[in-house]
């Protein structure tokens, strides 16, 4: 009985602070995205802003499905404690479940199907990179993203500078011309040249990210075996709780 009842008391606290969570970050992206207009006002009176800040308003769909996905967990959770419904309790398993095999699934894509991994990698690098080549310098909302990315990692195109060769901007300036991060403040003319951006020699930003990545390992390691501790462990608590309710019926 009385670990029945510690068990509730940490299945109310643990989920109430993901009903929290939840709600708080519901709370953000639906601001967000309801007041952006406002935001982007805002933001544009502020001197010396990366162009590419205003981008961060289509962040509010993410925000908002992840809010409502955690309400959902911890209001189930909380409840199906609380007023002992074994219905909720069974339901918030199951969701925690199919979140937890997800993740099992694409770690196991991630090491043991390399090559899967390795072709929706190519994949997405041709994809990238006719999007570069059709719509850098010509759309305003890309164009300020990647500037915006480039400068954040100083890392240039996709794989290197040759990623921009045959997009407006390449061709707007005569055709051998690219981002100024590309040249790593290395100007010829006051152009960021193909000798320039050879000479500059900046990587690209896949190799960025994967290097950020592999800096990171530890902690993004230590973080994924935590996350799915805690998911284990509100799962053994859950169905505790469930059979210790079907007992007392």
């Amino acid at each position: 009985m009385c670990c029945s009842s510690f068990l509730k008391i940490m299945m109310f606290i643990f989920n109430g602070g993901i009903f929290v969570a939840g709600a708080a970050i519901l709370g953000v992206g639906v601001w967000v995205k309801v007041d952006s207009g406002s935001l982007l006002g805002l933001l544009d009176n502020v001197e010396d802003i990366p162009s590419g800040l205003s981008q961060l308003v289509n962040v509010s769909y993410l925000l908002i499905a992840v809010g409502a996905v955690l309400l959902v967990i911890g209001f189930l959770g909380c409840c199906g404690a609380v007023r002992e419904s074994r219905c909720m309790l069974l339901t918030f398993f199951s969701i925690v479940l199919i979140i937890f095999l997800v993740e099992v699934a694409g770690a196991v894509v991630l090491l043991v199907f390399q090559d899967v991994a390795d072709q929706l990698l190519g994949s997405l690098e041709d994809e990238v990179k006719r999007s570069i080549q059709k719509d850098y310098g010509s759309s305003e909302s890309l164009t300020s993203l990647w500037n915006a990315t480039m400068e954040q990692f100083k890392c240039c195109g996709y794989r290197n500078f040759t990623d921009f060769e045959g997009s407006p901007y390449n061709i707007e300036h005569g055709g051998n011309a690219y981002p100024p991060i590309c040249c790593n403040a290395t100007y010829i003319d006051n152009v960021c040249s193909e000798k320039g951006a050879l000479h500059s020699d900046i990587d690209g930003c896949f190799e960025k990210l994967l290097h950020l990545i592999e800096d990171n390992a530890v902690i993004i390691a230590a973080v994924a075996l935590a996350i799915a501790a805690l998911e284990i462990a509100a799962m053994v608590v859950s169905m505790v709780l469930y059979k210790n309710i079907g007992n007392k019926a």
